[in-house]
């Protein structure tokens, strides 16, 4: 590496200059100087570098303001300072900040040569594992379509690279339509068991005991219709992955049988008394929170920390919305490619409606979407016309407009009482039903469980007729929807009649709020 390695020194001193070009030279090091921070910088960013040797003392951009800089523009660049002895503690301090180590003047020539030679197997050390790591990633979007270059996705394909050559059972979480079993081919295809069979299990399809003759197979005269003995799933998946689609939807009785071959890796057939061993990798997915299922008995709690030793939690597509651009692209070429229609291209108010939307249906939805405009276009631009009115319908949401008061407000009051204007309109448009809301809101039924009874949120009482009766009567929930009006005093502008008013309320009976 140190032959083609290149190095960049920075330093204000032309003798110094000289003496670290002809050494590093010597070793075969290619080196470009600069006699200050900025010029230092404009080379760094024309050309590319292995490692950087900086002054600390210098006119101008001094040596730790230099170190900044670079490492904005390269991170990993592994950077050493040099400085004399009664500025060691500026080095320390330069160390903190980014440096990988420095030298103090006078030096020896071996100790810049050893330091050097650290810093570059360091880099080539860095450069090694983030090209494994884009290999590895590159190899997913080959065999399981994993498209996402977000940090949250990278969190993901980094604990797949770790899961995969394991035996570990592996819980996917995640909405509906996010991607969990191409996460699970994924762990699959890049495990040692990528040649043998990944057999999928729809749990919530089958009734009790046909589910279990399909798991784990049964002998002749096992039931009436069983005139032949049948292979189970778990056989037909010896030395591969059997991968449970929606876990939860298991049956108790089943869950029992299934846990039980996760604890000993065997089973008998329905109707057999032969025991038949396997060795079978369980990937199980889930949409629901298993964890609140167990608590509630529908799903057992053996079985629950059984499946719970490696989870994988896959966001959704609102929360990952950076990732939107590449999915497209990626749906224009595989849907572009069955439709023979090649170079299409989304145009900007097109992708601006998708940024918008949050997608419930998550990357299933995305794609579908994409797939019917791909299906509908005449030309090879896609409009925003060819996309479906649920999506380009969707407004997203504006904050109230408000004016502050001259005497300022308590930010901490303002918060709150937005929080709980937000929760009470939610609930309303709700119908008062909290999951819904907890949905609307994106966030957990807990949490907005929490939030209520911190807020002291009351629910509505009923006028005679089956009407609800608004927590703030017919006037002031007109108002509410058009305005928004700071706590305690603060006066606001009526957005639709856009005069001040001051908000005069408080806790009247059965929870009613009254002007």
């Amino acid at each position: 590496m140190s032959r083609n390695a290149s190095v960049l020194v920075i330093d204000d001193e032309e003798i110094m200059r000289e003496i670290l070009e002809a050494l590093l030279a010597r070793e075969g090091y290619e080196v470009r100087a600069a006699p200050g921070g900025a010029e230092g910088l404009e080379l760094a960013r024309s050309v590319p570098f292995d490692a950087a040797i900086i002054d600390v003392m210098m006119p101008g951009l001094d040596g730790i303001e230099t170190l900044e800089e670079l490492k904005k523009l390269d991170e990993d660049l592994p950077v050493i300072m040099i400085t004399a002895f009664a500025s060691v503690e500026t080095a320390i301090a330069a160390m903190k900040r980014g440096a990988l180590d420095y030298i103090t003047k006078p030096f020896k020539n071996d100790e810049v040569l050893l330091v050097l030679r650290n810093a570059i197997e360091r880099r080539r050390l860095i450069d090694e594992n983030r090209a494994l790591r884009q290999n590895l990633q590159a190899r997913y979007h080959k065999f399981a379509n994993i498209i996402g270059r977000s940090a949250r996705m990278r969190q993901v394909f980094d604990l797949i690279i770790q899961a995969a050559p394991s035996r570990s059972t592996i819980l996917v979480e995640g909405e509906s339509g996010t991607g969990k079993e191409l996460v699970a081919r994924a762990l699959h295809t890049n495990s040692t068991r990528s040649d043998r069979p990944f057999i999928t299990v729809n749990s919530g399809n089958l009734p009790p005991d046909l589910l279990e003759s399909n798991l784990f197979g049964h002998v002749k005269g096992a039931f009436t219709g069983a005139v032949y003995p049948k292979k189970g799933l778990f056989e037909l998946a010896d030395k591969g992955t059997i991968f449970f689609d929606e876990i939860s939807n298991v049956p108790p009785e089943t869950q029992a049988k299934l846990l039980r071959v996760m604890q000993e890796r065997e089973f008998m057939r329905l109707g057999g008394v032969e025991t038949i061993k396997v060795d079978v990798r369980i990937i199980a997915a889930t949409n629901v929170d298993l964890h609140r299922q167990m608590e509630e008995g529908r799903f057992r709690e053996d079985l629950y920390y059984r499946l719970h030793v490696i989870t994988i939690q896959l966001p959704p597509l609102r929360e990952r919305k950076e990732d939107i651009p590449l999915l497209v692209q990626h749906f224009l070429e595989k849907y572009g490619e069955e439709n023979h229609k090649s170079g299409l291209e989304l145009m900007p108010d097109a992708l601006d409606l998708l940024m918008e939307y949050d997608w419930p249906g998550n990357v299933r939805e995305l794609e579908n979407v994409i797939e019917r405009a791909v299906v509908l276009t005449s030309g090879q631009r896609i409009d925003a016309d060819l996309i479906p009115e649920h999506v380009r319908s969707v407004r997203p949401f504006q904050m109230p407009q408000f004016v502050l008061p001259p005497e300022g407000i308590s930010f901490k009051e303002v918060i709150t009482d937005f929080e709980k204007r937000l929760i009470e309109s939610t609930l309303e448009a709700a119908g008062g039903v909290q999951k819904k809301a907890a949905e609307l809101l994106h966030i957990k039924p807990t949490t907005l469980n929490e939030m209520i009874k911190r807020y002291d949120i009351r629910p509505r009482r009923k006028k005679t007729g089956g009407q609800s009766e608004s927590p703030a009567g017919s006037e002031f929930a007109s108002e509410r929807a058009d305005s928004w009006r700071a706590p305690s005093g603060g006066v606001t502008e009526d957005r639709r009649r856009r005069v001040p008013v001051r908000k005069v309320v408080g806790a009247g009976p059965a929870g009613d709020w009254e002007r």
